[in-house]
C-alpha cells in the first residue's frame, strides 16, 4: 500500500472545483465508486489551501499500487476516466495523461508514533 500526496494549483473558479466534487459525491457517485476501486485506491481525500500565489487542491491518496494505478489511468479511455482527467485539466493545468498522479512531490518529512498501532499511514 501506498500514500501518495501531491498538489494542484487551481487555476479555475472555486465554483468549478465545488462542482466536480459535488458531482462525484452525487450523480456520479457509483462511477466514482467503481472508478477508485478498479484503480485499488482505498482512500482520496482533497484539501484546499489558500496560499500568497492563489488556491492550490492537496490530494492524499492510498493506492495498493500507485505505479500501476498510474499507468493504467494515464491510458484510460474509459468515459469516466475521459470526463474526470478534463475536469483535471481545466481546473489545473495539470494533464492527467502526462502526470497521472499530479506534480511530483518529495517527501521531506515523515513521523509516525510507533507507540500506536495504525500510526503508520504509509502501512
Amino acid at each position: 500500500m501506498s500514500l501518495i500526496v501531491r498538489a494542484f494549483p487551481l487555476q479555475a473558479p472555486l465554483q468549478a472545483l465545488e462542482a466536480f466534487a459535488a458531482a462525484l459525491n452525487t450523480e456520479r457517485r457509483a462511477d466514482t465508486d467503481a472508478f477508485y476501486r478498479r484503480f485499488g485506491i482505498s482512500h482520496e481525500s482533497w484539501h484546499l489551501q489558500q496560499t500568497p500565489q492563489g488556491p492550490w487542491v492537496i490530494g492524499v491518496t492510498t493506492f495498493d499500487d500507485h505505479q500501476d494505478a498510474a499507468a493504467r489511468f494515464a491510458n484510460s479511455s474509459d468515459d469516466f476516466e475521459v470526463w474526470f482527467k478534463r475536469q483535471v485539466r481545466e481546473l489545473s493545468g495539470v494533464d492527467p495523461d502526462q502526470q497521472p498522479l499530479g506534480p511530483p512531490t518529495t517527501c521531506v518529512f515523515d513521523w509516525s508514533d510507533d507507540r500506536r498501532p495504525g500510526s503508520n499511514l504509509r502501512a
